[in-house]
């Protein structure tokens, strides 16, 4: 059975949906960057540069665009279509985020959508179900947790 949907307030998807994509999706890497990139697969990685990605959150109407180069994820301006867009309310990404909730309940309940390039669109979900992530958990985005791991990362010994 699948979790109730919650939804940002319309008033507040409104507001936010005035904020500049760009500086979001700078933020967005950044995090992503930081659970992500050294988990993937080294099968994975040389299928991705080149893909424009769009992440969509659909009650805030946000959207994160980016794309793999260089051995990490980096934002990118949001220009035409995307490779592959995933699109979502901010609640249904936090459940993913979170394990609470299987992409293939949420799909088949409509509530995630994968538009563009269906093989792409495969090769992202089968690399989230394979990596062994922990539970997200909001103390990982307190101020002096995220700027130690990233000091570890950029300075590492």
């Amino acid at each position: 059975m699948s979790s109730p949907t919650y939804l940002v307030p319309k008033q507040v998807g409104d507001l936010l949906a005035r904020l500049p994509a760009y500086p979001g999706s700078l933020l967005f890497v950044t995090g992503l960057n930081l659970a992500l990139a050294d988990k993937l697969a080294g099968d994975v990685t040389p299928l991705l540069p080149g893909k424009k990605l769009r992440l969509r959150v659909t009650d805030t109407q946000w959207a994160f665009d980016f794309e793999w180069k260089n051995g990490r994820f980096v934002a990118s301006r949001n220009t035409g279509e995307a490779d592959l867009t995933i699109s979502a309310s901010a609640y249904d990404f936090v459940l993913l985020a979170r394990r609470l909730e299987d992409p293939d309940t949420l799909f088949f309940n409509r509530r995630l959508s994968m538009e563009g390039d269906t093989e792409l669109g495969l090769l992202v979900k089968n690399t989230m179900d394979a990596i062994e992530m922990p539970l997200l958990t909001l103390d990982q985005f307190k101020p002096s947790r995220v700027l130690a791991r990233l000091k570890a990362r950029l300075m590492p010994g």
